[in-house]
């Protein structure tokens, strides 16, 4: 793609395109979120944008500089999706799980998304929003600013992290996915406690938990010790 994006007001489309969409940055994005959730990463082309809007490929240079800025303006789209309709209600552990959830969710309804954006930082408005609500929410609850920032960073990376890993889960075809759920079966509750004794002892249980994501047990344990720190006495090492 072009180095070249055109401002605002210049570009402007006055006639829809040949699929009877109205060409603007919005509508390149979710064509693009809704193509990269049909045929995976290598859907993120000039051409089959410019195929699935109706449009010339080079008219996606006039809102991107190239599939990288398109790529960011993806992600920072997701992190509007994770955000919409949250309110903050004054309890930071309830605001931040929340926030959480959301982010979580969000980039589950978009898996192969989820892959190609949740380690990117964008700089744009929602990223910039989302960023300034957490560190609010933190020194709200009355978290020094080191402590806020240090547990922003946990708590953000914690997510996306989550968000990648189980979005790749879920991204997998099915049987590919099934054959990773039933080793659990297959091959963990069956091992023998002479030899794997604490496995053995666990085993039920394991592959019970092993099936769903690990993200909400990770994100109260992460709170659990937050809230610790808040009570620590101002001072202690830690």
């Amino acid at each position: 793609m072009g180095e070249r994006v055109v401002p605002e007001p210049d570009r402007r489309r006055r006639r829809p395109t040949k699929q009877g969409t109205v060409l603007s940055a919005e509508a390149i994005v979710a064509t693009a979120l809704r193509l990269i959730g049909q045929h995976g990463s290598e859907a993120l082309t000039v051409r089959r944008l410019g195929a699935a809007l109706g449009s010339d490929p080079s008219s996606i240079y006039r809102y991107f500089r190239n599939t990288d800025d398109l790529l960011l303006a993806i992600a920072d789209e997701l992190i509007s999706r994770a955000q919409q309709g949250w309110r903050a209600t004054g309890d930071w552990q309830a605001d931040l799980r929340e926030i959480g959830r959301r982010i979580h969710h969000a980039y589950q309804r978009h898996p192969r998304t989820a892959i190609l954006a949740a380690y990117r930082t964008t700089g744009r408005a929602h990223e910039i929003r989302a960023v300034e609500v957490i560190l609010g929410v933190l020194r709200r609850g009355g978290f020094p600013d080191a402590e806020a920032v240090r547990i922003y960073h946990a708590f953000v990376d914690q997510a996306l992290a989550f968000a990648a890993l189980d979005a790749a889960a879920s991204a997998l075809p099915s049987a590919a996915r099934q054959a990773d759920e039933d080793v659990w079966h297959r091959t963990y509750a069956r091992l023998p406690a002479e030899s794997h004794p604490h496995i053995a002892a666990t085993a039920p249980l394991l592959v019970a938990e092993m099936r769903v994501s690990g993200y909400p047990a990770a994100l109260e344990l992460l709170l659990e010790a937050a809230a610790a720190r808040l009570e620590r006495p101002r001072g202690t090492a830690g």
